[in-house]
């Protein structure tokens, strides 16, 4: 009997010891198969765009495949609640965006908490928003300040839609610089560009990307950037406090976010991997043609400039009156 025992226990310390061993490969060696990138809006749009070339570069660095899934609807909330509701073992991730800093204060309530539902792992790019006017309006950014203060609510800007950061980001731009200026929604951003470049609107708050073309074609006028620095891609184009003395900073951005309860060690690796990433010429290259810039990060700067945008933003949404429509 005595030898019995013996043996069982012998044999419960092997199985433990290589259960261990085996749970330390398993952690050791992720990936062992694919990760889903989940993206809140349709296939070809900028946070698409983004999320394919990181998805890509990452592939490589991590030595296995990234994939992207689209999952559009209701501002991206879609998106975000099938990745906080997933299981947090790193294979299911979510590319966030700047709306996600606007939505929550649009909702009385969502299915998910935007703070502590979700571990920002990467903030891998920004995007500098620019202000443009149609070929004939103002010569510069001080004139068209001029103009708002002069005529409040006589002048017009148009969105994609209420809460897209184009809206806020162009009502902000009017409160700073003390004047007033109408907003015309429109049901993406197509239409609004047109009635844009048809000299509808006095101005409208833009990606380099979106506009680029229209401003090479001499039917738009870039005036200033909204960003604390001049961008790399522009740097004859001032700031908007260079010429106007108030600060504006209004850019879209990109985090990657993981469920809450994400192992620490697999957060860090994906951090590492992301930043590595994103160093690749092939990404940088083409980032920088779509006016983007890649941004170096840790989870702890990630949350914080998460956090950062939710505080700014909560406030103006919530003045603003905009609603989900």
């Amino acid at each position: 009997m005595m030898t019995f025992g013996r043996r069982r226990v012998l044999a419960a310390g092997t199985v433990l010891a290589v259960s261990r061993s085996a749970g330390g490969r398993a952690q050791a060696a992720y990936p062992d198969h694919a990760i889903r990138f989940v993206g809140g809006f349709p296939p070809g749009g900028p946070a698409d765009l983004s999320g394919r070339m990181l998805a890509q570069s990452l592939s490589e660095v991590l030595g296995q495949q990234v994939v992207v899934e689209n999952k559009s609807g209701a501002a991206g909330n879609i998106a975000s609640q099938v990745v906080a509701e997933s299981r947090p073992d790193g294979y299911t991730l979510l590319i966030g965006t700047s709306i996600m800093s606007i939505v929550p204060a649009m909702y009385d309530k969502l299915p998910y908490d935007p703070l502590s539902s979700l571990i920002a792992i990467a903030h891998f790019t920004t995007v500098p928003m620019i202000i443009v006017v149609p070929a004939d309006g103002p010569k510069s950014i001080e004139e068209l300040v001029a103009l708002l203060r002069q005529e409040p609510g006589k002048h017009s800007y148009g969105s994609p839609g209420n809460g897209s950061l184009i809206h806020m980001g162009s009502l902000l731009f009017a409160q700073r610089a003390g004047g007033e200026a109408l907003h015309v929604p429109y049901r993406g951003s197509a239409p609004a560009m047109q009635d844009m470049l048809a000299g509808r609107h006095a101005f409208q708050i833009d990606t380099l990307g979106s506009s680029k073309g229209f401003i090479d074609a001499g039917r738009l006028r870039i005036l200033a950037v909204c960003t604390n620095e001049r961008m790399a891609a522009l740097p004859d184009v001032p700031t908007v406090k260079e010429k106007t003395g108030f600060p504006l900073e209004v850019v879209t951005w990109y985090l990657i976010f993981a469920p809450a309860g994400t192992p620490q060690p697999i957060v860090d690796k994906l951090s590492v991997s992301i930043n590595q990433a994103i160093t690749a010429p092939a990404i940088v290259e083409k980032a920088a043609a779509l006016g983007m810039e890649m941004v170096p990060s840790t989870p702890a700067s990630s949350k914080k400039f998460y956090e950062q945008q939710m505080a700014l933003w909560a406030p103006i949404v919530k003045a603003s009156g905009a609603k989900v429509e």
